[in-house]
Protein backbone atom coordinates (compact mmCIF):
# COMPACT_ATOMS: atom_id res chain seq x y z
CA UNK A 1 0.00 0.00 0.00
CA UNK A 2 1.59 3.25 -1.10
CA UNK A 3 1.21 5.92 2.02
CA UNK A 4 3.17 8.97 0.43
CA UNK A 5 5.07 10.65 -2.48
CA UNK A 6 6.39 13.49 -3.60
CA UNK A 7 7.55 13.82 -6.84
CA UNK A 8 8.10 17.37 -6.98
CA UNK A 9 11.06 18.92 -6.16
CA UNK A 10 10.28 22.51 -4.27
CA UNK A 11 12.63 25.23 -4.13
CA UNK A 12 13.07 28.93 -2.44
CA UNK A 13 14.35 31.99 -3.67
CA UNK A 14 14.34 35.64 -2.11
CA UNK A 15 15.40 37.12 -5.60
CA UNK A 16 13.79 36.15 -9.08
CA UNK A 17 16.81 37.08 -10.93
CA UNK A 18 18.51 34.25 -9.24
CA UNK A 19 15.88 31.57 -10.03
CA UNK A 20 16.31 32.93 -13.79
CA UNK A 21 19.84 31.92 -13.64
CA UNK A 22 19.70 28.39 -11.66
CA UNK A 23 16.73 27.38 -13.96
CA UNK A 24 18.16 28.71 -17.69
CA UNK A 25 14.77 29.67 -18.62
CA UNK A 26 15.83 29.67 -22.23
CA UNK A 27 13.54 30.16 -25.85
CA UNK A 28 12.42 26.46 -25.91
CA UNK A 29 10.26 27.37 -22.87
CA UNK A 30 7.04 28.16 -22.32
CA UNK A 31 5.49 30.61 -19.72
CA UNK A 32 1.92 31.08 -18.99
CA UNK A 33 1.56 33.40 -16.34
CA UNK A 34 -0.78 35.83 -14.87
CA UNK A 35 -0.53 39.47 -16.95
CA UNK A 36 0.35 41.76 -13.95
CA UNK A 37 3.05 39.80 -11.99
CA UNK A 38 4.85 38.98 -14.92
CA UNK A 39 4.61 42.71 -16.30
CA UNK A 40 6.13 43.64 -13.07
CA UNK A 41 8.77 41.11 -12.03
CA UNK A 42 9.36 39.52 -14.84
CA UNK A 43 9.37 41.58 -18.77
CA UNK A 44 12.54 43.60 -17.60
CA UNK A 45 14.28 40.59 -17.27
CA UNK A 46 14.74 40.22 -20.96
CA UNK A 47 13.66 36.60 -20.97
CA UNK A 48 14.14 34.63 -24.36
CA UNK A 49 10.92 32.82 -23.63
CA UNK A 50 7.33 32.04 -25.13
CA UNK A 51 5.38 34.22 -22.97
CA UNK A 52 1.38 33.96 -22.92
CA UNK A 53 -0.89 35.60 -20.83
CA UNK A 54 -3.79 33.61 -19.06
CA UNK A 55 -6.50 36.64 -19.18
CA UNK A 56 -5.71 36.58 -22.99
CA UNK A 57 -7.92 32.99 -22.64
CA UNK A 58 -10.38 34.46 -20.19
CA UNK A 59 -10.85 36.20 -16.60
CA UNK A 60 -12.73 33.45 -14.82
CA UNK A 61 -11.10 30.32 -13.62
CA UNK A 62 -10.57 27.72 -16.24
CA UNK A 63 -13.16 26.34 -18.42
CA UNK A 64 -12.67 23.49 -21.33
CA UNK A 65 -13.20 26.82 -23.89
CA UNK A 66 -10.16 28.53 -22.72
CA UNK A 67 -7.85 25.16 -22.39
CA UNK A 68 -8.92 24.77 -25.87
CA UNK A 69 -8.00 27.79 -26.74
CA UNK A 70 -4.34 27.57 -25.15
CA UNK A 71 -3.63 24.56 -26.49
CA UNK A 72 -4.43 25.62 -30.02
CA UNK A 73 -1.32 28.23 -29.46
CA UNK A 74 0.60 26.01 -27.87
CA UNK A 75 0.85 23.63 -30.16
CA UNK A 76 2.29 25.93 -32.76
CA UNK A 77 5.60 25.05 -31.66
CA UNK A 78 8.03 22.35 -29.49
CA UNK A 79 8.30 23.09 -26.16
CA UNK A 80 10.82 21.54 -24.05
CA UNK A 81 9.21 22.79 -20.76
CA UNK A 82 6.33 24.72 -19.52
CA UNK A 83 6.48 27.37 -16.33
CA UNK A 84 3.60 28.85 -14.46
CA UNK A 85 3.56 31.93 -13.07
CA UNK A 86 0.62 32.86 -11.00
CA UNK A 87 -2.22 31.15 -8.92
CA UNK A 88 -4.32 27.49 -9.13
CA UNK A 89 -6.04 29.02 -12.19
CA UNK A 90 -2.83 29.33 -14.33
CA UNK A 91 -1.00 26.19 -12.75
CA UNK A 92 -4.29 24.35 -13.55
CA UNK A 93 -3.93 25.01 -17.36
CA UNK A 94 -0.16 24.60 -17.37
CA UNK A 95 -0.38 21.37 -16.05
CA UNK A 96 -2.31 19.88 -19.54
CA UNK A 97 0.19 21.24 -21.33
CA UNK A 98 2.95 18.40 -20.31
CA UNK A 99 0.76 15.92 -22.21
CA UNK A 100 1.03 14.56 -25.65
CA UNK A 101 -1.00 15.54 -28.24
CA UNK A 102 -3.38 17.27 -26.25
CA UNK A 103 -6.15 19.36 -28.31
CA UNK A 104 -9.17 19.03 -26.34
CA UNK A 105 -9.77 19.64 -22.85
CA UNK A 106 -12.67 17.38 -22.66
CA UNK A 107 -11.02 14.40 -23.88
CA UNK A 108 -8.25 14.96 -21.34
CA UNK A 109 -10.38 15.63 -18.59
CA UNK A 110 -12.59 12.85 -19.62
CA UNK A 111 -9.32 10.30 -20.25
CA UNK A 112 -10.69 9.71 -23.97
CA UNK A 113 -6.89 9.55 -24.91
CA UNK A 114 -3.65 8.80 -23.57
CA UNK A 115 -2.47 10.76 -21.29
CA UNK A 116 1.54 10.42 -21.51
CA UNK A 117 3.77 13.60 -19.83
CA UNK A 118 6.84 14.51 -22.65
CA UNK A 119 7.65 17.91 -20.96
CA UNK A 120 8.93 18.99 -17.91
CA UNK A 121 6.91 21.27 -15.69
CA UNK A 122 7.98 24.54 -13.66
CA UNK A 123 5.06 25.83 -10.96
CA UNK A 124 5.55 29.15 -9.29
CA UNK A 125 2.31 29.96 -7.29
CA UNK A 126 1.43 33.73 -7.09
CA UNK A 127 -1.41 33.34 -4.25
CA UNK A 128 -1.01 31.59 -1.00
CA UNK A 129 -3.77 28.99 -1.70
CA UNK A 130 -4.04 26.60 -4.36
CA UNK A 131 -1.39 24.08 -3.20
CA UNK A 132 -1.75 23.48 -7.31
CA UNK A 133 2.18 23.33 -7.58
CA UNK A 134 2.96 20.00 -5.89
CA UNK A 135 -0.41 18.36 -6.91
CA UNK A 136 -1.35 15.52 -9.13
CA UNK A 137 -5.02 17.51 -9.88
CA UNK A 138 -6.10 20.18 -12.42
CA UNK A 139 -9.71 21.41 -12.58
CA UNK A 140 -11.70 22.42 -15.33
CA UNK A 141 -15.14 23.91 -15.49
CA UNK A 142 -16.81 21.65 -18.38
CA UNK A 143 -19.55 23.89 -19.88
CA UNK A 144 -21.61 21.09 -21.32
CA UNK A 145 -22.34 20.34 -17.45
CA UNK A 146 -22.23 23.76 -15.70
CA UNK A 147 -19.66 21.97 -12.74
CA UNK A 148 -16.08 21.38 -12.69
CA UNK A 149 -14.38 18.21 -13.12
CA UNK A 150 -11.01 17.45 -11.57
CA UNK A 151 -7.93 15.21 -13.30
CA UNK A 152 -5.65 13.58 -10.87
CA UNK A 153 -2.90 11.67 -12.59
CA UNK A 154 0.71 11.71 -11.54
CA UNK A 155 1.87 12.95 -14.93
CA UNK A 156 0.27 16.41 -13.54
CA UNK A 157 2.61 16.36 -11.03
CA UNK A 158 5.20 19.95 -11.54
CA UNK A 159 8.66 18.60 -11.70
CA UNK A 160 9.45 21.38 -9.43
CA UNK A 161 7.62 23.96 -7.22
CA UNK A 162 9.57 27.32 -6.91
CA UNK A 163 8.39 29.83 -3.89
CA UNK A 164 9.31 32.97 -4.11
CA UNK A 165 7.44 34.92 -1.33
CA UNK A 166 8.08 38.19 -3.11
CA UNK A 167 5.59 37.50 -5.76
CA UNK A 168 2.44 37.94 -3.38
CA UNK A 169 3.39 41.24 -2.25
CA UNK A 170 1.17 42.76 -5.21
CA UNK A 171 -1.66 39.94 -4.35
CA UNK A 172 -4.99 41.88 -3.20
CA UNK A 173 -6.26 41.36 0.50
CA UNK A 174 -9.55 39.62 -0.84
CA UNK A 175 -7.55 36.97 -2.93
CA UNK A 176 -5.15 36.63 -0.23
CA UNK A 177 -7.81 35.92 1.94
CA UNK A 178 -9.58 33.67 -0.10
CA UNK A 179 -6.98 31.82 -1.35
CA UNK A 180 -4.80 31.49 2.39
CA UNK A 181 -8.74 29.91 3.67
CA UNK A 182 -8.86 27.46 0.40
CA UNK A 183 -5.08 26.28 2.25
CA UNK A 184 -6.79 26.09 5.23
CA UNK A 185 -9.35 23.94 4.07
CA UNK A 186 -7.02 21.68 2.33
CA UNK A 187 -5.34 21.12 5.23
CA UNK A 188 -8.45 20.21 7.36
CA UNK A 189 -10.47 17.85 4.69
CA UNK A 190 -6.92 16.12 3.67
CA UNK A 191 -6.71 15.20 7.77
CA UNK A 192 -9.99 13.53 7.91
CA UNK A 193 -9.53 11.75 4.26
CA UNK A 194 -10.05 8.20 4.28
CA UNK A 195 -6.95 8.07 2.45
CA UNK A 196 -5.12 10.17 5.46
CA UNK A 197 -1.75 8.66 7.25
CA UNK A 198 0.52 9.18 9.74
CA UNK A 199 2.65 11.34 6.66
CA UNK A 200 -0.09 13.15 5.53
CA UNK A 201 -1.44 14.01 9.16
CA UNK A 202 2.13 15.89 10.24
CA UNK A 203 1.61 17.94 7.05
CA UNK A 204 -2.24 18.71 7.77
CA UNK A 205 -1.49 19.67 11.10
CA UNK A 206 1.19 21.85 10.80
CA UNK A 207 -0.33 23.92 8.10
CA UNK A 208 -3.33 24.29 9.82
CA UNK A 209 -0.95 25.45 12.45
CA UNK A 210 0.86 28.28 10.71
CA UNK A 211 -2.37 29.52 8.75
CA UNK A 212 -4.24 29.84 11.73
CA UNK A 213 -1.50 31.36 14.18
CA UNK A 214 -1.60 33.92 10.83
CA UNK A 215 -4.90 34.83 10.95
CA UNK A 216 -4.91 35.42 14.72
CA UNK A 217 -2.07 38.01 13.79
CA UNK A 218 -3.79 39.67 11.30
CA UNK A 219 -7.76 39.44 13.31
CA UNK A 220 -5.19 41.51 16.22
CA UNK A 221 -2.79 43.64 14.03
CA UNK A 222 -5.02 44.27 10.98
CA UNK A 223 -4.58 43.25 7.25
CA UNK A 224 -1.53 45.21 6.93
CA UNK A 225 -0.20 42.94 9.29
CA UNK A 226 -0.16 40.07 6.36
CA UNK A 227 2.80 41.13 4.62
CA UNK A 228 5.32 40.16 7.14
CA UNK A 229 4.10 36.83 6.92
CA UNK A 230 3.77 36.27 3.36
CA UNK A 231 6.64 33.54 3.36
CA UNK A 232 4.90 31.53 6.42
CA UNK A 233 1.54 31.64 4.53
CA UNK A 234 3.14 30.45 1.14
CA UNK A 235 4.70 27.74 2.76
CA UNK A 236 2.01 26.61 4.83
CA UNK A 237 0.06 26.51 1.52
CA UNK A 238 2.60 24.36 0.05
CA UNK A 239 2.69 22.45 2.73
CA UNK A 240 -1.24 21.75 2.79
CA UNK A 241 -1.04 21.06 -1.52
CA UNK A 242 0.91 18.36 -0.14
CA UNK A 243 -1.50 16.45 2.44
CA UNK A 244 -4.39 16.95 -0.18
CA UNK A 245 -1.94 15.80 -3.50
CA UNK A 246 -1.87 12.53 -1.15
CA UNK A 247 -4.71 12.06 0.73
CA UNK A 248 -6.98 14.51 -1.48
CA UNK A 249 -10.13 16.85 -0.66
CA UNK A 250 -13.53 15.78 0.36
CA UNK A 251 -17.08 17.01 0.21
CA UNK A 252 -16.55 21.01 1.10
CA UNK A 253 -14.73 21.19 -2.93
CA UNK A 254 -17.44 18.74 -4.02
CA UNK A 255 -20.33 21.60 -3.15
CA UNK A 256 -18.46 24.41 -3.80
CA UNK A 257 -17.98 23.26 -7.47
CA UNK A 258 -21.93 23.83 -8.87
CA UNK A 259 -21.86 27.30 -7.02
CA UNK A 260 -18.34 28.08 -9.03
CA UNK A 261 -19.21 26.23 -12.26
CA UNK A 262 -22.90 28.48 -12.58
CA UNK A 263 -21.94 31.30 -11.23
CA UNK A 264 -18.14 32.20 -11.62
CA UNK A 265 -16.90 32.00 -7.75
CA UNK A 266 -13.72 32.17 -7.22
CA UNK A 267 -12.86 28.67 -6.00
CA UNK A 268 -11.00 29.41 -2.66
CA UNK A 269 -14.47 32.39 -1.70
CA UNK A 270 -16.69 28.97 -2.86
CA UNK A 271 -15.14 26.92 -0.83
CA UNK A 272 -14.94 28.78 2.16
CA UNK A 273 -19.04 29.15 1.98
CA UNK A 274 -19.05 24.94 3.10
CA UNK A 275 -16.42 24.51 5.43
CA UNK A 276 -17.95 24.48 8.89
CA UNK A 277 -21.37 23.87 7.33
CA UNK A 278 -20.30 20.54 5.77
CA UNK A 279 -17.72 19.65 9.37
CA UNK A 280 -20.85 20.56 11.76
CA UNK A 281 -22.50 17.53 9.62
CA UNK A 282 -19.58 15.62 9.84
CA UNK A 283 -19.39 15.82 14.24
CA UNK A 284 -23.09 15.42 13.98
CA UNK A 285 -23.30 11.87 12.20
CA UNK A 286 -19.66 10.53 13.48
CA UNK A 287 -18.37 12.75 16.41
CA UNK A 288 -15.43 10.04 17.94
CA UNK A 289 -14.23 9.56 14.42
CA UNK A 290 -10.67 10.69 13.27
CA UNK A 291 -12.29 14.28 13.32
CA UNK A 292 -12.32 14.08 17.30
CA UNK A 293 -8.43 14.49 16.45
CA UNK A 294 -9.13 17.35 14.69
CA UNK A 295 -11.35 18.76 17.14
CA UNK A 296 -8.82 18.89 19.78
CA UNK A 297 -6.09 19.77 17.47
CA UNK A 298 -8.32 23.12 16.44
CA UNK A 299 -9.06 23.83 20.16
CA UNK A 300 -5.91 24.36 20.91
CA UNK A 301 -4.72 26.82 18.22
CA UNK A 302 -8.26 28.60 18.60
CA UNK A 303 -8.04 28.59 22.63
CA UNK A 304 -11.49 27.45 23.13
CA UNK A 305 -13.21 24.20 24.32
CA UNK A 306 -14.14 21.35 21.78
CA UNK A 307 -17.71 22.06 21.43
CA UNK A 308 -17.07 25.78 20.52
CA UNK A 309 -14.28 24.85 17.70
CA UNK A 310 -16.89 25.63 14.71
CA UNK A 311 -17.73 28.88 16.66
CA UNK A 312 -14.99 29.89 17.57
CA UNK A 313 -13.50 28.90 13.87
CA UNK A 314 -16.53 30.78 12.12
CA UNK A 315 -15.77 34.03 14.45
CA UNK A 316 -11.88 33.95 13.27
CA UNK A 317 -13.04 33.84 9.20
CA UNK A 318 -15.16 36.70 9.55
CA UNK A 319 -12.66 38.34 11.19
CA UNK A 320 -10.60 37.81 8.08
CA UNK A 321 -13.07 38.41 5.46
CA UNK A 322 -16.96 37.85 5.77
CA UNK A 323 -18.84 34.50 4.55
CA UNK A 324 -22.19 35.39 1.84
CA UNK A 325 -25.43 33.57 1.92
CA UNK A 326 -25.65 31.87 -1.35
CA UNK A 327 -28.37 34.00 -2.74
CA UNK A 328 -25.77 37.03 -2.60
CA UNK A 329 -23.73 34.85 -5.48
CA UNK A 330 -27.33 34.90 -7.55
CA UNK A 331 -28.04 30.89 -6.77
CA UNK A 332 -31.79 30.52 -6.91
CA UNK A 333 -33.89 28.30 -4.28
CA UNK A 334 -35.03 26.27 -6.95
CA UNK A 335 -30.72 25.20 -7.73
CA UNK A 336 -30.47 23.27 -4.46
CA UNK A 337 -32.38 20.68 -5.42
CA UNK A 338 -29.84 19.93 -9.23
CA UNK A 339 -27.08 21.59 -7.27
CA UNK A 340 -27.26 18.64 -4.81
CA UNK A 341 -27.75 16.70 -8.19
CA UNK A 342 -24.82 17.59 -9.53
CA UNK A 343 -22.34 16.75 -7.01
CA UNK A 344 -23.92 13.19 -6.85
CA UNK A 345 -23.56 12.48 -10.29
CA UNK A 346 -20.27 14.57 -10.93
CA UNK A 347 -18.27 14.93 -8.03
CA UNK A 348 -17.99 11.06 -7.18
CA UNK A 349 -14.16 11.68 -6.60
CA UNK A 350 -14.41 13.94 -4.12
CA UNK A 351 -17.21 12.52 -2.27
CA UNK A 352 -15.34 9.50 -1.70
CA UNK A 353 -12.67 11.35 -0.24
CA UNK A 354 -15.13 13.05 2.38
CA UNK A 355 -14.61 11.99 6.12
CA UNK A 356 -17.84 10.16 6.45
CA UNK A 357 -20.67 9.88 3.50
CA UNK A 358 -23.57 12.18 3.10
CA UNK A 359 -26.76 11.24 1.79
CA UNK A 360 -28.87 13.42 -0.93
CA UNK A 361 -31.53 14.77 1.65
CA UNK A 362 -28.15 15.98 3.98
CA UNK A 363 -26.63 17.75 1.01
CA UNK A 364 -29.33 19.47 0.26
CA UNK A 365 -29.92 20.43 3.97
CA UNK A 366 -26.38 22.14 3.82
CA UNK A 367 -27.56 23.79 1.14
CA UNK A 368 -30.66 25.24 2.06
CA UNK A 369 -29.14 25.94 5.63
CA UNK A 370 -26.59 28.56 3.65
CA UNK A 371 -29.04 29.69 1.10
Amino acid sequence: MNLFKLKTNIHKFKDINKFIEDFNINEDDFILASKNIYEKHFISLDIKATVAYKNKYGNSEPTDIMMDALLNDFNKKEYSRVIAIGGGAVIDMAKILVLENGTSATDIFEKNIPLNKVRTLIAIPTTCGAGSEVSNISITEITKINSKLGLAIDELYPDYAVLIPKLLEDLPYKYFATSAIDALIHSIESYVSPKANVYTEMFSKEAMSMILHGFKTIAKHGKESRFSMLDEFLTASNLAGIAFGNAGNGAVHAFSSPLSGTYHVPHGEANYQFLTAVFREYNRKNPNGKIKNLNIHLSKILECNIDEVYDKLDELLDNIISKKNLREFGMKEFEICSFTENIINNQKRLLSQSYIQLSKEEIEHIYRSLY
